[in-house]
């Protein structure tokens, strides 16, 4: 009988343990930043070179779904494994790769969606990432964009991206966006 009594009682405290837990008053907590190595804040500049390659055998931009007119880019989908490189020529020296999406989202202007990763690959950021999400007006001469996180040394990355157009070709849609990047970082 004493068992028995041990048994219920012991399953009761388990009961009210599961309802208490359940209650969700404790699901987050302040921490100590520094538990996780991140001390004084930092702001990193730097620019690279965006290769958006529509054309010939092997393009980096492909287009998953076309437009849904011919007088408007509205509504077009394009996935992107684009270079990333020091310099406007495309054979310039690899940092990484932009990938991702863009999206045509502007049905009286040129303006598109983006969100994309730069993950790069070469240097003291190989294996890092910033992650970039917004408007992007193509035909304006200076497009800002957030930087709305990151990973590796770019771990809670916020901040901002200038794009420039420093080359399209009309007939093969194939161009060269200069980002200047500005990224907050620990």
């Amino acid at each position: 009988m004493a068992k028995l009594i041990l048994i219920i009682a012991f399953k009761l405290l388990l009961l009210a343990a599961v309802v208490s837990a359940g209650k969700g008053d404790d699901f987050a907590k302040v921490i100590d930043r520094k538990l996780l190595g991140l001390h004084k804040e930092k702001l990193t500049f730097f620019r690279v070179y965006w290769h958006d390659i529509q054309s010939g055998s092997n393009p980096t931009s492909v287009v998953l779904r076309p437009p849904l007119s011919n007088s408007s880019f509205f509504g077009a989908v394009t996935v992107i494994d684009n270079r990333l490189t020091t310099g406007v020529p495309v054979n310039s020296t690899l940092v990484g790769q932009a990938q991702g999406i863009y999206a045509a989202v502007g049905q009286h202007d040129s303006s598109a969606l983006m969100v994309m990763n730069f993950a790069f690959k070469r240097g003291k950021y190989n294996g890092s990432t910033i992650s970039i999400l917004g408007r992007n007006e193509v035909l304006t001469k200076v497009r800002e964009m957030p930087v709305i996180g990151g990973s590796g040394l770019f771990r809670f990355a916020r901040g901002y991206v200038e794009a420039r157009t420093m080359w399209f070709d009309q007939k093969t849609g194939d161009a060269t966006v200069e980002y200047s990047c500005y990224v907050m970082h620990y």
